[in-house]
């Protein structure tokens, strides 16, 4: 498990798949974004996995053990939005692919510099 406040989901994935040599696939229509903070992002520039996710939390969890995690963590406070947003691969190894709405794929690099001043 891994707290994405730093560098947000794009960090936290890409330093999990160099430490394991693995490569990450998100699937960008299952990620969820609220409209508030996806416009707010294509105003600004910025990818919304680039930004810290405060209160929230990334899990791997093995492939038949992802519907009991998901099930229980919807039942928890605050889970309601709880998702399986991408899977483990072998290849790439060591990099983290989004396959976008359209079908296609790019890089998600590690999160570079600050992309926004820390208010706390």
């Amino acid at each position: 498990m891994r707290d994405p406040t730093r560098g947000g989901a794009a960090t936290s994935l890409n330093e999990l798949a160099r430490d394991c040599g693995l490569g990450m696939v998100l699937f960008e229509d299952q990620i969820p974004v609220h409209d508030a903070v996806r416009g707010a992002c294509e105003l600004l520039g910025l990818d919304p996995l680039h930004i810290a996710n405060e209160g929230q939390f990334l899990a791997v969890v093995s492939p038949e053990y992802a519907d009991a995690a998901i099930n229980a963590l919807s039942l928890a406070p605050g889970g309601s939005e709880a998702q399986v947003i991408g899977e483990v691969r072998e290849q790439p190894a060591g990099t983290v692919l989004v396959t976008t709405l359209y079908g296609g794929s790019r890089i998600v690099d590690m999160l570079v510099g600050d992309p926004l001043p820390r208010i706390c």
